[in-house]
């Protein structure tokens, strides 16, 4: 046995950590001093809540974002823009729902005795225009939970 395992199981017998190569993280984002929440007034008074002296969370960790590491912070980032930029899909569905009973209200006002036959196809246009938003959607909350 070499004096460096010695050592090691010396101070795990003491109680002390042995010194162990740093990573770089980030700072956590749980608050546990109340110095720092009375200067920003974000955090609830210990008043209102029992658990504010326990642990207090910051801004970002109350919207659900928590990153330990920078790459999951820039995972985290992509994702939300990606499911930003995802929804867009959402606003074509609601242009084409719109243009559909625009559409019919413009028909009926032409000629009334088409009211039913307009309305059946008005409504088969609108579950089509609903169907494109809801994948838009489905395709933001895959890449938010699903990755």
């Amino acid at each position: 046995m070499n004096a460096s395992s010695k050592l090691v199981g010396a101070v795990a017998r003491m109680g002390a950590k042995p010194a162990m190569a740093q990573t770089s993280r980030l700072p956590s984002s749980i608050l546990r001093s109340t110095s720092i929440a009375g200067r920003h007034g974000l955090l609830l008074s210990q008043g209102r809540n029992a658990f504010a002296p326990v642990m207090m969370r910051s801004a970002t960790q109350s919207r659900g974002v928590v990153a330990e590491t920078a790459t999951a912070a820039i995972l985290a980032a992509g994702k939300m823009q990606g499911a930003g930029l995802a929804t867009i899909g959402l606003s074509g569905a609601g242009v084409g729902i719109g243009t559909v009973f625009a559409a019919l209200i413009n028909g009926t006002a032409r000629n009334p005795a088409l009211r039913s036959q307009l309305f059946s196809y008005a409504i088969l246009g609108f579950a089509f225009a609903e169907a494109t938003g809801l994948f838009a959607l489905m395709v933001a909350f895959l890449l938010l939970f699903a990755y």
